[in-house]
């Protein structure tokens, strides 16, 4: 690169940095955000838990309640248990909807982790909670989002909640402060390749 090309780079990279700072000066709010994760593509549950990570590397308490998930040993069941006093970690559900086969049970196991994602959100000393795959249970109408909704706007002012699953309801989303959709461009899965340890749980 010449010296002229080195010039032009440098002043490009003087004008982006001034222009970042001027937007950053405007963001001076700390909030407890709502945050919902949903799509057809994979990553949901892995983003959030990377939340997790964050929160546990500055001393944050979280609690993590997943819903469906539970039938199975996950890897991150196993990190997270390590660190008792960061996270406490609920897999509270018994597999998906067309394995267990019974609505009333599948309402009644819904019924139960929410009451924990609730305990959770009442208690002033986590800072954040995890309510995994809980849009699946939404869609499937084993809770009504309203009451989801009156939970998660009478929380701690600074206290973030992540709810995750596809089909995340409109009603959630517009609620929402931060949501990502997350877009299935290419899977494994379609190609014959099976769920596997550290990929998918």
């Amino acid at each position: 690169m010449s010296e002229a090309d080195e010039a032009r780079h440098a002043e490009k990279m003087r004008k982006k940095q001034a222009a970042q700072a001027k937007i950053m000066a405007n963001k001076t709010q700390e909030k407890g955000l709502l945050i919902v994760h949903t799509g057809k593509g994979k990553g949901k549950t892995s983003a959030a838990l990377g939340m997790v990570v964050r929160a546990i590397g500055h001393d944050m308490k979280v609690g993590v309640v997943q819903f469906v998930k539970g039938a199975m040993a996950t890897g991150e069941k196993a990190v997270f248990d390590a660190f008792p006093d960061h996270v406490e970690f609920q897999p509270m559900g018994e597999g998906f909807t067309w394995n267990t086969q019974d609505r009333a049970r599948d309402i009644a196991t819904t019924r139960a982790a929410w009451d924990e994602v609730k305990r959770m959100i009442a208690d002033p000393s986590y800072a954040m909670v995890l309510a995994d795959e809980l849009n699946i249970v939404l869609r499937y109408d084993y809770l009504p989002v309203d009451e989801v909704l009156t939970a998660v706007n009478a929380r701690d002012p600074m206290k973030h909640v992540i709810i995750t699953g596809r089909n995340a309801p409109d009603a959630l989303i517009e609620a929402a402060d931060l949501v990502t959709d997350m877009v299935m461009v290419k899977h494994p899965f379609r190609s014959g390749v099976k769920a596997q340890k550290g990929i998918e749980f």
